[in-house]
């Protein structure tokens, strides 16, 4: 892919901004991290060595009968299930830095729950004795996939909708924009805690539910754009020769339009992420166990002589966000023609 010199000249803009470049580094590099959660936090071993063969748990499943056992039922590999046939055989097991699920209970905490952080578990334990940094990363994980989706489905979403306004303009404009008036004046929140209080709370029912009232964001960016670039000379002149309307949204105005877009995206990405933390800490997003950074606070309002686990979760999500934020502000920077470098 041949990069423009002006596409350079933003790149090198972008990394002129050293708080934003490396607020990208750092937030790119801890959701990869998390991506990997299972490879990192899981009661599985990520590989075993029996008997000169090699096997993977953390990606399949494997009766105790494939390492001597007698069950056959999902082998367990601490000493209390094939652990010891597999040493037995010469065999070893690699387990990942943190020996619990997100959902694992805990049986030899020091101190009853929530307990405090130990080389087993590094972030202590909830007040159910589950372990907080591997709830911590997949709550990370599915929070900020959460939002990228609802980011690009309510992206495109709020692009068709503003090019459609804008292009077409006159009857079409107008009924729009009024119904851009009630719909955006409805209280979002309070309908969002409704409509998930009588559906079955999950990742998709939940990701539609946001998506309704998630894509008016880039609506009144995309058509100012498409009013402003109607009356352009080139779009004239490819209209007078016979262009189709949909030619002329999507080939010739809308690249002019993404500028404004792309400078809007990592605000809407902190405001999705901030929208199912606060629906997850209200217990009305995520089933009930779920792994999630809106249920880590709740658990430091619950447990208010534990400072330990309101502090986390605060930090965690104020990063989090002050990331996109800053994110933001350089990509902002780097699409403004008056900040460009000569």
């Amino acid at each position: 892919m041949r990069i423009t010199p002006l596409m350079r000249r933003r790149l090198a803009n972008f990394r002129a901004n050293r708080r934003g470049y490396w607020s990208l580094v750092i937030f790119a590099v801890a959701f990869f991290l998390s991506l990997f959660a299972e490879l990192i936090a899981n009661n599985r071993p990520i590989l075993v060595h029996y008997d000169g063969g090699f096997y993977f748990p953390v990606f399949k499943d494997y009766p105790e009968t494939a390492f001597g056992g007698d069950v056959e039922i999902n082998a367990k590999y601490d000493d209390s299930g094939v652990g010891p046939l597999i040493r037995e055989k010469g065999g070893w097991i690699l387990w990942p830095p943190v020996r619990f699920d997100y959902d694992d209970l805990v049986t030899n905490t020091p101190t009853p729950a929530p307990s405090p952080p130990t080389w087993q578990n590094p972030l202590g334990t909830d007040d159910q004795t589950r372990d907080v940094f591997a709830r911590l990363i997949y709550g990370f994980r599915i929070s900020v996939l959460f939002g990228f989706l609802l980011t690009i489905l309510g992206s495109i979403v709020g692009i068709a909708a503003g090019a459609v306004q804008g292009f077409f303009g006159g009857t079409t404009d107008l009924l729009f924009q009024r119904f851009l008036e009630i719909w955006s004046s409805m209280p979002t929140l309070y309908l969002l805690i409704i409509l998930a209080s009588f559906i079955e709370p999950g990742f998709w029912s939940l990701l539609g539910i946001m998506l309704l009232f998630g894509w008016m964001g880039l609506v009144g960016l995309v058509r100012a754009e498409f009013l402003r670039g109607r009356n352009f000379d080139y779009v004239r002149a490819a209209r007078a020769l016979g262009v189709s309307n949909v030619r002329l949204m999507f080939r010739h105005i809308l690249p002019n339009a993404m500028v404004s877009s792309l400078t809007f995206l990592p605000f809407m990405l902190a405001g999705s992420v901030t929208t199912l933390t606060a629906l997850d800490f209200l217990g009305f997003g995520l089933p009930p166990g779920s792994a999630s950074l809106g249920e880590l606070l709740l658990q430091g309002k619950n447990n208010l002589t534990t400072p330990r686990l309101a502090f986390i979760g605060f930090m965690v999500i104020a990063v989090a966000l002050s990331l996109l934020v800053f994110i933001g502000e350089a990509v902002r920077d780097a699409f403004d023609p008056r900040k460009l470098p000569a």
